[in-house]
């Protein structure tokens, strides 16, 4: 029943044209039909499900005649910020942004949100990272509030602010990204009286209330946790009984970090919208059915618009930004290889001055592999081996820590931070060159997310993955039909490290590893059992034994428990059982009881093939039916 709507809307194409073509081919136009119709008419909620499949992340990067068709509106449509005026929109908030922020057109992101929310339609829109959606949304959502209560666009509104009468509310899977909505709401209501106010997790909780008991609040920004606890706690003097507006952001991510329960709570303690109608705008980059159900739950389904800005044979990574591949032939030359690209890059940029000065993230699959790399960067700055700043982001750091971190790369001119994932949804980081990815992604979207924090707002940027070879297979199926390219142009990715002979960049990364606390080593050999996807886990051991002795000079691998070893299935592998040492830093000098012998290096000069994939799945040693030995071809 759900994507009956859509189906009854493919009803009214060509028989002849939907026979000769597949069912997915045979809605495109009927889709688009459907979504440049949405000034007109209103999207059924079963619409979605069926119509956001073809605009999913599975397609490749062939053609953007429909979001070029997007942007040019009818001629009701405002494209021009000024010209929203003549729409309503009240001059205050116009103010802000032609005046201050000196926005002139918007995007067709914005073009194609903003007018159909204006007429107080529920929204769900599907938009791809740095198209400039935080604007789109945030800009009805105020404009809501100022019409129910035209008072609060006069500044003397705020002395009359309270906490418990919260007009607007915007929810963001990730403490950085409430953040950043709420510093560009703040902007954007300077003429105003409206009052922002901000509540995330891993701050404190009494700060908050003393302030937003003390300012008052209109518009609260939030990450769902906080918000769920506020709204529970009857002493907090937070509550939103006149809402007019909310907003979810990041939908997808929201749930796939485990926020269902607390939306479904929040929604509780709020207004029941057959009571007090209030806007519902749901953002999302991809519409899986989790998002679907939620939708369904929240949004108005005889008034709501399905609001699609990604081409239907359009990626959601950016045509603008190049992508390689990079194959590294052992773990050992991870760093190495990261460390020359850094140097390369910011070298090149300060060679040749109309380059953008290199401004780089680094992203890590576990927090314990971003301790590592910041540990590195630094103790490489205080050696004069590295001269741009580097910085730290992941949830291991407090909240004031995790700000202050961004805040100091956002204004940085050039430098390298390195990330977990909770910067890769949404993070407006201006001018970032180059994103640098270090093995396999959890999962596509997060590979998509994490690129798209370069080449935004139309700039050119690079994307770089350097590949491990045992996640090679995880690589292949998720990232299958990217445009991926492959790129030998770092000498450290393929050299063999267990020769014995190692270049400078591997002798640099051993001197420094004498720097760096043995738990932080530790932790990041022990964090990639957890962190990616990987063929063979046996040959990650002895491919993380290799790097431990031959890459850090470390006399045996790092102590682990033996229940810790049954846990991943590895208690008959060459991890360094030990009972009772797994508590204390490895590394000591008692010798290696295995020998070094044990710790094989795997060959990396047989790279001929085109397909990078396949090219990288020769330095991997297959095993068991199926898994392609020797056939040579690339599964893509």
């Amino acid at each position: 029943m759900f994507r009956h709507g859509l189906r009854r809307c493919a009803g009214l194409a060509s028989a002849a044209s939907a026979s000769m073509l597949p069912r997915s081919r045979a809605l495109a136009p009927v889709a688009r039909q459907g979504i440049a119709s949405l000034g007109r008419s209103s999207v059924p909620l079963k619409s979605i499900a069926q119509c956001a499949r073809m605009y999913s992340s599975e397609v490749t990067a062939e053609d953007s005649s429909v979001v070029d068709a997007a942007a040019a509106a009818t001629p009701e449509e405002a494209t021009q910020f000024a010209h929203l005026e003549q729409l309503g929109v009240h001059r205050n908030l116009l103010k802000a942004i032609t005046d201050d922020m000196g926005y002139e057109d918007m995007t067709p992101v914005q073009a194609k949100t903003i007018n159909p929310a204006l007429k107080g339609t529920d929204i769900v829109a599907q938009a791809k990272t740095g198209t400039g959606k935080t604007l789109a949304f945030l800009l009805p959502l105020l404009q809501r509030m100022l019409v129910e209560d035209p008072s609060l666009a006069s500044r003397q509104a705020m002395r009359h602010a309270r906490s418990d009468d919260i007009r607007g509310i915007v929810l963001s899977p990730t403490r950085e990204l409430a953040e950043q909505i709420a510093t560009e709401a703040r902007r954007l209501v300077r003429h105003t009286g409206l009052v922002v106010q901000s509540a995330v997790g891993g701050t404190r909780k009494a700060d908050m209330l003393r302030q937003t008991q003390r300012q008052g609040c209109h518009l609260l920004v939030a990450t769902p946790g906080r918000l769920n606890d506020l709204l529970q706690d009857p002493a907090s003097g937070i509550d939103a009984p006149n809402l007019a507006a909310l907003v979810l952001d990041e939908a997808d991510r929201m749930l796939d970090v485990g926020f269902e329960a607390e939306l479904q709570e929040i929604m509780r303690c709020l207004p029941n919208k057959d009571e007090k109608v209030r806007q519902t705008m749901l953002v999302s980059a991809t519409i899986p059915d989790n998002v679907i159900r939620l939708a369904r739950s929240m949004v108005r389904p005889q008034d709501f618009q399905f609001v699609q800005t990604i081409a239907e044979n359009e990626s959601l990574t950016h045509a603008r930004v190049p992508q390689h591949i990079v194959a590294v032939s052992s773990w050992a030359n991870i760093f190495p290889s990261l460390f020359e690209l850094i140097d390369r890059e910011s070298a090149k940029s300060q060679q040749d001055r109309s380059l953008k000065p290199f401004k780089a993230i680094v992203y890590f699959n576990t927090t314990a592999l971003v301790e590592l790399g910041g540990e590195l960067g630094f103790y490489r700055r205080r050696s004069d081996l590295m001269q741009i700043p580097t910085f730290s982001i992941h949830s291991g750091l407090t909240q004031n820590q995790r700000t202050k971190a961004a805040d100091l790369f956002r204004r940085a001119r050039t430098g390298v931070i390195f990330s977990s994932d909770v910067t890769a949804r949404g993070m407006d980081f201006p001018d970032v060159t180059h994103v640098i990815q270090i093995d396999a992604p959890r999962d596509r979207e997060s590979y998509i997310h994490r690129l798209g924090r370069t080449g935004r707002q139309n700039k050119e940027g690079e994307g770089w993955l350097l590949m491990p070879p045992m996640s090679l297979s995880s690589a292949r199926r998720l990232l299958k039909g990217l445009p991926l390219q492959q790129n030998k142009s770092l000498e450290s990715a393929a050299v063999d490290i267990a020769s014995g002979d190692l270049p400078q960049g591997h002798r640099e990364m051993l001197d420094l590893a004498n720097s760096i606390k043995k738990h932080i080593l530790g932790g990041a050999y022990k964090s990639i059992f957890g962190g990616g996807q990987h063929s063979n886990k046996d040959e990650l051991v002895d491919d993380l034994n290799l790097w431990a002795t031959m890459g850090w000079g470390w006399a045996e691998p790092p102590a682990v428990s033996s229940t810790w070893a049954r846990g991943l299935g590895l208690a008959r592998s060459n991890l360094n059982i030990q009972d009772g040492m797994a508590r204390r830093d490895s590394g000591n000098d008692r010798g290696d009881r295995r020998g070094p012998g044990r710790f094989n290096s795997r060959s990396s000069d047989d790279r001929r093939s085109s397909d990078p994939f396949v090219e990288m799945g020769r330095h991997v040693r297959r095993d068991g039916p199926g898994s392609g030995r020797g056939s040579g071809r690339s599964q893509w």
